[in-house]
């Protein structure tokens, strides 16, 4: 019996074998859950199915977060295939690559738009959906980073998404633990994933975090998997509106 056997709950984000959301999902899956998938385009299916299949998964289904008739539909399918869900996994952030290379001053209206209605406000729309569905509580987690609460360069306008999300998991967790719902946040340090490719100098980012973490290394997407799986557990059932850290320390040290 592992740690989320009989738990069934659905993970936004995987786009390949290097995503913080596919480490997630093999934890959750050695640890027993069954699990559910999305993706964004039929691109991006053919990297997820198999990924998804590879872990006996059999819900797999397209949304674009920023399409609320999709989103109903994916929840309104859990719905109908297993009756309720236990958890759920938002794994998705996006702004245009031109908005990160400017100045922050320089940010469009349209890319400040677009990188918050993504990265943060789908946490909100993801979580009105799922409600319905969370019949008997449940926990949601997404993932964020250090540039929420401090200036990373490069980082700009995703650093406010990411502040907006972060605030987002205060709100929602207030609002939600008298339903049994929890509501935290993952805070990972640089990984290579595809989104990190998007971030300008990330190889120095990486080499900083290495050099100045107290744990002298970089983190991986596996640590990142078994946090969130703890979050996503009973055992951490008096956790909510939480960031937690899994950087090797690196938000503690000053330089």
């Amino acid at each position: 019996m592992g740690l989320m056997t009989g738990k069934r709950g659905i993970i936004f984000g995987v786009a390949n074998d290097k995503s913080i959301a596919w480490g997630v999902a093999q934890q959750l899956h050695e640890a027993g859950a069954e699990l559910a998938f999305t993706y964004l385009n039929g691109a991006l299916e053919k990297r997820v199915r198999p990924l998804a299949e590879s872990l006996n998964a059999n819900i797999i289904l397209p949304c674009d977060v920023q399409n609320e008739e999709e989103m109903v539909a994916v929840f309104a399918e859990l719905e109908k295939q297993w009756g309720k869900i236990d958890f759920v996994v938002h794994a998705i952030a996006f702004a245009n690559r031109e908005d990160l290379k400017k100045p922050f001053s320089q940010t469009s209206r349209d890319g400040f738009r677009l990188a918050l209605d993504i990265s943060a406000y789908s946490l909100v729309s993801m979580t009105r959906c799922a409600l319905p569905v969370m019949k008997e509580g449940g926990s949601i987690v997404t993932m964020t980073y250090l540039g929420a609460v401090r200036t990373v360069p490069a980082y700009n306008v995703m650093g406010v998404a990411k502040a907006a999300l972060e605030s987002s998991v205060r709100y929602l967790a207030a609002e939600l633990g008298a339903q049994g719902i929890r509501v935290n946040a993952v805070s990972a340090g640089p990984i290579k994933t595809l989104a990190s490719s998007g971030v300008a100098n990330f190889k120095e980012k990486l080499r900083v975090a290495e050099a100045r973490s107290p744990l002298t290394r970089l983190v991986n997407q596996e640590e990142v998997g078994k946090s969130t799986l703890y979050l996503l557990s009973d055992l951490a059932s008096g956790v909510t509106g939480e960031i937690h850290y899994v950087d090797g320390g690196f938000n503690i040290a000053a330089g």
